[in-house]
């Protein structure tokens, strides 16, 4: 069982440990006052990443190598100068993977706008994946909540490391079976209520808010998406959307199970302009039966009114599958140590969360 926690927030990286059933303490804090957007802790070599957002001085990446607590930046994605001046900003750091372990070195960075980013040093270095970046279809990617199109999920298929399939929002699914060299639109199925009807299944309007896979049983995927629950079993080809779900299809986070492809959990709020739980109470749901009944969740969460919104990458399951983790818009942190049926509150008082992720 992974016991430590890592949560990025919009004032600094914090560290909880679990040092007995039901015991949690705060163990670690980082960056204090600055904007977190992305952790991760390479399972191959210990190292640990944090994407930092500074507003005015920019977009930041920083390492702490195995055995030490010592942060130093390393190489930021950039995108490439082009010839009648500068291209791109890199905006955010949205999503930060590792390769395969028979990719020593190699992570993968997704960021907004749209740019997927491959290192093979640690991440002391990056380069655009250009391949895609000049997909034709890219010039209909469009913002969901930023103004830019963004990548914010990477799954690299844990016995294939050339398959790696990316969630974009707002862009649909991608798939590469080579590494990234090349790259084909995925995601037949996906249904995007809020476009005009001739375009509703239009795979590269899709605007899916979160992609999941199970380590056990990688083709099966989950995405929380704008307008709905959506599932595939066959890489993210062809999905199945559920629409009977109680209190809401809404919402950005979903974890899945890592080893019961059939188990996921997500937080419903209500969408557009509201962005709160439904009828104010914060619950989380279940599915066991890969999404044929949903129980909500609700021992230890709050009884009176919240209105506690969880980002997308702010909702995390440990290897075990029976720790689960997530954080608010409001600085709340809850964990529980028996997949969902019973929450514990670890804090009321952090800053808003942007991230949160247990070690591998």
């Amino acid at each position: 069982m992974n016991e430590t926690v890592h949560i990025g927030t919009r004032k600094g990286l914090f560290q909880f440990t679990r040092t007995a059933p039901g015991q949690w303490q705060r163990s670690e804090t980082a960056f204090l006052g600055d904007p977190v957007t992305m952790v991760l802790t390479d399972p191959r070599t210990g190292d640990r990443y944090a994407g930092l957002n500074h507003g005015h001085f920019g977009v930041k990446l920083h390492a702490a190598r195995a055995g030490t607590n010592e942060w130093k930046e390393i190489g930021t994605p950039a995108f490439p100068k082009v010839e009648d001046g500068d291209g791109p900003t890199v905006e955010l750091i949205w999503e930060l993977v590792t390769g395969g372990d028979d990719e020593p070195g190699t992570l993968w960075a997704g960021t907004i706008p749209g740019g997927l980013f491959k290192s093979t040093d640690n991440g002391e270095s990056w380069r655009l994946i250009d391949a895609l970046w000049q997909k034709p279809e890219r010039d209909k990617w469009f913002g969901g909540g930023y103004d830019k199109p963004g990548i914010h999920s990477i799954c690299v298929h844990p016995h294939d490391s050339n398959t790696i399939r990316l969630a974009i929002s707002c862009g649909g699914v991608w798939e590469s079976t080579n590494g990234g060299k090349t790259w084909q639109q995925t995601g037949q199925g996906l249904r995007a209520a809020f476009m005009p009807p001739e375009l509703a299944y239009d795979p590269v309007s899709q605007d899916p808010h979160r992609m999941v896979q199970c380590p056990a049983s990688p083709d099966h995927l989950w995405i929380q998406h704008h307008n709905g629950i959506f599932r595939s079993e066959d890489g993210g080809h062809n999905w199945t959307e559920f629409t009977d779900v109680s209190p809401s299809v809404f919402g950005f986070a979903v974890a899945v199970h890592p080893t019961q492809p059939d188990t996921a959990w997500f937080v419903p709020a209500i969408k557009d302009e509201h962005r709160i739980p439904v009828d104010a109470q914060l619950v989380v749901t279940r599915t066991r039966d890969g999404g044929k009944t949903v129980e909500t969740l609700t021992r230890g969460l709050p009884e009176e009114p919240a209105y506690d919104l969880i980002y997308r990458h702010s909702l995390d399951i440990d290897a075990s599958g029976d720790l689960l983790a997530f954080g608010s818009t409001t600085g709340n942190l809850w964990v529980s140590e028996d997949q969902g049926d019973h929450w514990q509150c670890l804090s009321k008082h952090l800053p808003p969360i942007n991230v949160v992720r247990f070690d591998p």
